[in-house]
């Protein structure tokens, strides 16, 4: 659905000077591609990221982002373009930049404009309790200046999920990443809350930065980013340009009841260029005869990175593993996209109550914590499950006032399949979740798994479908199988040295008679944790140790067949 801002007036007004009086003209731009996605900073991982591939002269990927399509005087805010999906408008340009551009047509510099306004399917972007959110964009805002972008309007924004399933503005959230106006070469950072008008945050103006400087951001990328940090006290979120922290607003400014509603919870991504409004006539108003049409907000990349709370870590145990529910709303959400890893897909049940997702995890696992990813339909009431069979099950953990958005739940349970039973709705919509992960050590073991998602090779493989690869992607259904002879191995690179508690070993018919469990700093010199023989199945083996690489070495074969493994687990610290 298209959710519109309401209007925003500062409170200090900068008004311009005369500007230079000319006729509108074009503006040529040919965007430079900067780089790609950046690896996450330190402590954190990428949770998604688009780094704007399409082909020259393409529209969205509608599977990933929506237009946000009507005029501009129905936004609340005064524009006065038209937002369209024309690729005249919205488009890539072949060199990795989604490009909004403005364009005007006719005489009267007061009408006749269209632009691009767009937004992420996925509102599942936001900070857990006792973590930290960083959204990011590299961007070069339209290339004009006060003489001729008077009206131009850049802008990189998120508001909060709750609004797309009727929660109102500001009291939903809504947080400015960079704003600018009439080619002032600034940017702005806000916070908006509350109620409307005025209340604690001041609407329509919010709490901000006000103006900062932004010198060069018309000619070349530059790299605007938010952090909502909720690891400490008071919560903070904190805006950056260019890598530096140019403002902070702490939770305590309002009272912790606005905070909650407005920032604990989860995001949508917005990219807009709008012409003329409130905001554009606080520092002198336009568009006018002077503003030149064709000016383009150029987008190199946006990413999402999340440091988890310091009580949680390990490997999402239930990514990849089977996965069922109750109903799906179509085949477009179907139970496997809430464990496939990506927030971008979901799943989404049919609309009435109760209503299950189920994953089964291959094996019994000490569990310890799930963490749910809801989109803006969430249950407002559910219990998190386990079970041994998938027929008899235990709750372990009960909410029956949820507000959705990310939500991490610490239990002690053992259980082969984990599910989430959703009771109540909080919307007309069905029940949705983004990701679904599941944490938890092997039975009677201790550390986390180190192993899953990590390079493997082996020493041979029967052929091309049994790579080494499969022992390690934490799908029990595939397998890496050796060569018919003897020795064989197979080694996972875990990226980093770690002290090294227990090795798992499920072996399909074909297991070794005899093996070692080597561990190696390089992956050249070997050292010997283990001798011991195998056995059909699932074998949990202690070890002590440490390393980066870590081996198992088959000496002798059960079979005549090669050596064979469904899951080759490495658990640490």
């Amino acid at each position: 659905m298209s959710l519109r801002r309401l209007a925003r007036v500062l409170l200090a007004l900068t008004v311009i000077g005369a500007v230079t009086s000319v006729s509108p003209t074009s503006v040529a731009e040919t965007p430079i591609r900067i780089q790609a996605v950046p690896a996450p900073p330190p402590g954190f991982s990428t949770v998604w990221s688009d780094d704007f591939d399409g082909a020259a002269g393409t529209g969205l990927d509608t599977g990933i982002w929506r237009y946000d399509v009507g005029p501009g005087s129905s936004f609340g805010t005064g524009e006065i373009e038209d937002m369209t999906n024309s690729t005249a408008n919205v488009f890539h340009d072949g060199a990795g930049h989604l490009v909004l551009r403005a364009l005007h047509s006719g005489t009267n510099p007061a009408t006749g404009w269209t632009s691009g306004r767009v937004e992420t399917q996925a509102d599942g972007f936001g900070a857990q309790a006792g973590g930290v959110v960083r959204i990011q964009s590299s961007i070069q805002q339209p290339n004009v200046n006060t003489s001729n972008g008077a009206g131009y309007w850049p802008a990189f924004w998120m508001l909060g999920a709750p609004l797309r399933i009727g929660v109102p503005w500001p009291g939903s959230g809504e947080i400015d990443v960079l704003e600018d106006v009439n080619g002032r070469s600034s940017t702005f950072g806000t916070l908006h809350c509350g109620t409307f008008p005025g209340g604690v945050c001041n609407e329509g103006t919010g709490i901000g930065s006000g103006e900062r400087p932004c010198p060069g951001c018309q000619t070349g990328y530059h790299t605007y980013a938010v952090e909502i940090d909720r690891s400490t006290s008071p919560e903070q979120i904190r805006w950056y340009l260019d890598g530096s922290n140019y403002f902070t607003l702490q939770s305590n400014r309002v009272d912790a009841t606005t905070w909650s509603n407005a920032v604990d919870h989860a995001f949508y991504i917005i990219y807009d260029l709008a012409m003329g409004g409130q905001f554009p006539a606080a520092f002198g108003g336009g568009p006018n005869a002077a503003t030149v049409s064709g000016g383009q907000m150029n987008i190199d990349y946006v990413a999402v990175y999340a440091k988890p709370p310091a009580s949680t870590s390990g490997t999402n145990l239930a990514r990849g593993k089977p996965t069922t529910a109750s109903s799906a709303e179509s085949a477009m959400f179907p139970a496997t996209n809430a464990t496939d890893g990506d927030v971008t897909t979901r799943w989404s049940s049919t609309f009435s109550d109760p209503q299950w997702i189920q994953v089964d995890l291959g094996q019994s696992y000490n569990l310890n914590h799930v963490t749910l990813t809801w989109e803006a339909a969430c249950a407002r009431a559910y219990q998190v499950q386990t079970s041994a069979n998938g027929s008899a099950w235990t709750t372990v953990y009960t909410n029956n006032n949820s507000t959705g958005g990310i939500q991490d739940i610490s239990f002690a349970s053992t259980g082969r399949y984990v599910r989430v039973l959703a009771t109540a709705r909080a919307s007309q919509w069905g029940d949705s979740l983004y990701e679904f992960a599941v944490y938890g050590t092997t039975g009677g073991g201790t550390g986390n798994l180190l192993s899953q998602g990590h390079p493997a090779t082996a020493s041979s493989t029967e052929n091309a479908g049994f790579a080494a690869t499969n022992a390690v992607d934490g799908n029990t259904g595939t397998r890496w199988s050796s060569a018919f002879s003897d020795p064989q191995w197979i080694q996972v690179d875990l990226g980093a040295s770690h002290a090294l508690s227990q090795v798992v070993l499920n072996w399909e018919a074909a297991f070794a008679s005899a093996f070692q469990i080597q561990t190696s700093p390089d992956g050249n010199a070997w050292t010997t944790v283990l001798t011991t023989s195998g056995s059909a199945g699932v074998q949990t083996l202690p070890i002590t140790g440490s390393g980066r690489y870590v081996r198992m070495l088959g000496t002798a074969r059960a079979t005549q067949w090669g050596y064979s493994l469904w899951e080759f687990q490495v658990f640490g610290t």
